[in-house]
């Protein structure tokens, strides 16, 4: 299967668990290790847990083979490695924090919680 459509599955899998904040980038010319970075925002850890779980099943229901996943425990952050595609689930203020997006020449996109002020990392208090 081509990397567009295990990219556009694993979106279609976000979407259907209203992953909020998906942010897909193309990292072929940026590394070897793998072409596609898709990031997702979940708002507790339960919703983190079910899309990154929505996104396992999906694409081995389509017979991609994962590498694997990691941070089901917590479900602040939780990666789904689909070989050439990698899939980052996180809580907002976790995806604040290490701004992978922007490591990997993305935009940083910003986050107001419901009824609060916007979120930033680096503010002073």
């Amino acid at each position: 299967m081509e990397v567009q459509e295990i990219v556009k599955l694993a979106i279609n899998a976000l979407e259907d668990v209203k992953g909020k904040n998906i942010v897909s980038l193309d990292t072929s010319k940026l590394t070897s290790l793998f072409s596609h970075l898709i990031v997702a925002t979940g708002d507790s850890n339960r919703q983190v847990k079910a899309l990154a779980n929505n996104v396992a099943v999906d694409l081995k229901a389509a017979g991609i083979e994962l590498v694997g996943t990691e941070g089901h425990e917590s479900g602040e952050w939780v990666l789904v490695d689909a070989g050439d595609v990698v899939i980052h689930v996180m809580l907002p203020a976790v995806r604040d924090y290490y701004d992978i997006e922007a490591l990997w020449g993305g935009q940083k996109p910003s986050f107001v919680p419901v009824g609060g002020r916007p979120w930033d990392a680096t503010a002073a208090e």
